[in-house]
């Protein structure tokens, strides 16, 4: 799981730079799932903006700083560094257009405040076929055109209403994510 986070906060810089987000099968989910991860900043190389994070398992990661992260000289050793992904939620499934599916250019927002910090969100459109509907979540697995398979909470579950599994729609759905530093406590 923890690799899994990093993984996203890596695309995360990645994403911030490029302005371009690709969306990784995910588990099945509950509604309202946020992952999060906290680690603490144990070495800063500011000649590559490389942050070396150690995990609560004693493990550690290597984090490159690209320049979009204006605040980085704000960042000490021994900071906690807290990585949030929100879950995917679907806002609407209409029948599949003719055309390919439109998708906003993420929006990044830096925090304010002495640590540097952001949040990421795009709302997106794909053309999938529904390959499971529970109606319970309320959530829907499906199969982009990549065969790529993910699950999704669906925000409103009148709009299951009329669908099936097996068919071909748009789905309308949103990804956040969020990285928050802490200076530690004071002694």
């Amino acid at each position: 799981m923890k690799s899994r986070v990093l993984g996203w906060v890596i695309a995360l810089a990645v994403i911030a730079a490029t302005a371009v987000m690709s969306v990784q099968a995910q588990k099945p989910i509950t509604k309202g799932e946020m992952v999060s991860h906290s680690s603490i900043i144990t070495a800063i190389d500011t000649a590559h903006r490389l942050l070396t994070l150690k995990n609560d398992d004693g493990t550690t990661d290597l984090l490159y700083c690209p320049p979009e992260v204006q605040r980085f000289a704000q960042l000490k050793v021994g900071d906690k560094v807290t990585f949030r992904y929100h879950e995917s939620l679907v806002y609407s499934i209409t029948q599949a257009p003719a055309t390919a599916a439109a998708t906003t250019l993420p929006q990044f927002v830096r925090s304010f405040g002495e640590k540097p910090g952001a949040t990421l969100s795009q709302q997106m459109k794909a053309v999938v076929t529904l390959t499971a509907i529970d109606q319970n979540v309320p959530s829907v697995t499906v199969t982009t055109a990549d065969g790529s398979k993910m699950t999704f909470v669906v925000e409103n579950k009148k709009n299951l209403e009329g669908v099936k599994v097996g068919d071909k729609v748009q789905i309308t759905y949103t990804q956040a994510y969020a990285i928050t530093v802490e200076a530690p406590p004071a002694k």
